[in-house]
Formats: structure tokens, sequence, C-alpha cells
């Protein structure tokens, strides 16, 4: 028997707040985003899909300015399925966590190809185009098409969890988390209530500190009552990351020419122009470096070290340089790219990372701030909105 004392379960007729508070302080409160369309409007599904891919383990400020250019660049889906991918991959560079710009550029083509150029307007559709996955087919179905689609990211399971004081730790609470969102999603204004719900976390119920006084579902908030909300959602605990660690080598021939190579097209880092260097391992011998060096030179190592982090590691390189005749010819698989064209390449924020070590006066403040925004973007890991 269940006890008298236990909360009723959330469901389409029980659900634990109203959505109808969240949308009068949403229609308050709403934040003007680039990709946003105004009140009132029906949303471009390009632009919804195109943002909901940037801000997947990012940051909406990292992702303001790539948005704008990459829109600039690649206005419309037939436009980004025409490109080169090497043109959608210099476009992304710096932003991190590549494979995303190989999917976008593979589903721009299937949706210029087999939909006519036009988004499909259902949830299970979108959910088979490459690199959507069940948020962001949800979160596109809801802003662009307003279906009644659970869009739910790190910003809704944090609400969602504090609303309900939910127990379960994540990510194995997912799926309760989801049931309940769809219980609180109306019939009409879908698309506002995703936003809403993205709006309130990144606002309001922030991780740390939420503003709990100024929340629309304050009186609802189980977390709030208890005075517990800075304690959920419930985590399990990460294992620690592995530092790896490698080389890399400059080589920078007399005419201010890098020598370069493009990364196998999948896996990390896919498709994108680096430096070359060593494999990166936990147990790398730096003994072995001058062994994994592109070609005979007379390689000097540099003092420090480039860190960087990736999702999964932590990464250390050693950098060595070395000054080439003008007439060098590249190693077979790679070549050579000139001073005033390097920043043009696909170049990973790591790799920027690299080049302003080893090349200090090479287009310092212009790699440097690329690197930094690249750097920015990336340590959103897990903060989306």
């Amino acid at each position: 028997m269940t006890p008298t004392n236990s909360p009723a379960p959330q469901s389409a007729e029980n659900p634990p707040a109203d959505p109808q508070a969240l949308l009068v302080w949403y229609d308050r409160h709403r934040r003007s985003l680039p990709w946003r369309a105004p009140a009132g409007s029906r949303a471009d599904p390009y632009r919804v899909w195109l943002s909901e891919i940037m801000l997947q383990q990012t940051t909406v400020q990292a992702v303001k300015p790539y948005y704008e250019r990459f829109l600039a660049r690649f206005p419309d889906v037939e436009s980004l399925a025409e490109a080169p991918q090497d043109a959608v991959m210099q476009a992304w560079a710096g932003l991190g966590y590549y494979s995303r710009a190989r999917n976008l550029h593979a589903c721009a083509k299937v949706v210029a190809d087999d939909h006519g150029g036009r988004f499909p307007a259902d949830e299970d559709a979108l959910r088979a185009l490459p690199g959507i996955g069940t948020y962001t087919a949800a979160a596109v179905a809801a802003i662009a098409f307003d279906i009644p689609a659970a869009a739910v990211d790190g910003n809704v399971e944090r609400v969602v969890s504090r609303l309900i004081a939910l127990e379960e730790l994540l990510p194995g609470a997912k799926p309760r988390i989801r049931t309940v969102t769809q219980a609180m999603v109306p019939q009409e204004r879908a698309g506002d209530f995703a936003q809403a719900m993205m709006d309130l976390g990144a606002t309001i119920c922030t991780p740390k500190r939420p503003a709990c006084a100024l929340c629309p579902w304050m009186a609802d908030c189980t977390a709030r009552r208890e005075g517990l909300q800075e304690s959920f959602p419930r985590k399990a605990k990460k294992a620690p990351r592995e530092v790896r660690h490698g080389a890399a080598f400059v080589a920078e021939r007399a005419d201010g020419a890098v020598l370069l190579r493009t990364r196998p097209s999948s896996g990390l880092l896919g498709g994108m122009a680096e430096v070359p260097g060593s494999d990166w391992r936990a147990d790398y011998p730096l003994s072995q470096a001058i062994l994994d060096a592109p070609c005979e030179a007379r390689w000097r190592r540099l003092p420090g070290i480039v860190r960087h982090v990736f999702t999964h590691f932590p990464l250390e390189l050693t950098i060595f340089h070395a000054r080439l005749d003008r007439h060098a010819q590249a190693p077979d698989g790679m070549r050579f790219s000139a001073a005033e064209e390097l920043a043009e390449e696909a170049l990973p924020s790591v790799m920027r990372k690299v080049l302003v070590h080893a090349l200090p006066g090479w287009d310092a403040p212009a790699v440097a701030k690329a690197a930094k925004r690249g750097a920015a973007a990336e340590k959103g890991a897990g903060k989306k909105k």
C-alpha cells in the first residue's frame, strides 16, 4: 500500500508545476538570443537546428560569435549542403567537439537531397537525421514546429530534479526526468515552454546560488521547501581522467610556411588540420619524441608545455621546433601552409595553442584570440545554456 504522505506520481493530469506560470514569466523575461525568433513569430528550423548543434556541451556566450559568422557564411541548409567539408570545418574551427561539424554537414546534405531542403516536422523523422539525438530532435520539433515534445537538456534536468527533489542519480535518472517534463509540456506554445525551461535553468535555477525568490515555480519546488536546492540534481561520481602526453612538431620553412597535415575524417578532431605529432598516450615516453618527428631537421625542444582539456582527458604536449630551407618539400600526406593562410586553416584550439607557443611573433593577437575563444567554447562542456 502506498503511504498516505507519499507525493502523487506526476502525470499529464497531475504535473508537478503549472506550465502557464512559467510561460507568463517567460513572456516577461525571455532572453534575446541571435537564433531565437521574436515573440509571436515562427522560428526558422535551420537556425534552431544550427544553434542546438552548436550549443551541445558549449555555453551560449561562447557560441554567439561562431553562430553569427557561420550563419553569414552558410545562410540556409542548401548553402551548407553544397559547401566543401573543408570549408565547414574551417568555419567550425575552435568551437570544439568536431564530430558535430561533420554530422552537421552530413545532415544538411540529407535534408537538401531527401527532404527538399526542409526539415521534417516530425520528432521521429528528425531523430533519424545524422547527428540529431533525442534532445535535439525534441528541441527542433518544439521550437520550430510547436510540437509538444519534451526537450530535456542539462538545465531542464536541474530544474526538474529540484522541482520534485529527485533522489535518483544522473545519468540513470534521465528517463524519469523526461517523463516528468513531458507531463508539463502544454499542447499550445510548446516551443515557448521548451525555451522557457532553458531560460529558467540558465538564469534562475542555476547550479549554484539559485535565485529561488524570483522563480515562478518557487511554491511548487520540493527541494526549495526542504532547503536542499543546491544539492540537486544528484549525480554519480565520475572516474578520474588520466592525463595523456605527446609531442608536437612545428616545422617552419624559411619563407614562413608551416608544415601541416589533416587528421583522419573520423575520431577525435576528425578532418581538422594539425601540426605533425605523436600519439597521445598516458605512458608516452618523451625519449621517443624525435623518432616521431615528421622529417629530418635540427629539432629544438621548446621550454614549457601546452596544456589542453578535452571532454574525456587532459592533454600535455611537448613542443619541438625546426627551421627548414625555403625549398623544403612536405613529406607524403602533409603540406606547407603559407604564413598568411595559416589563420584560415581548420585548426582546432589545441593546435592554435601549439602555434602560439612555437611562433609567438606569427599573428599572435589573432591566433591567441581564436585559441582563447575556442578554449572558452570547449571549457563550457556540460554547461550548455
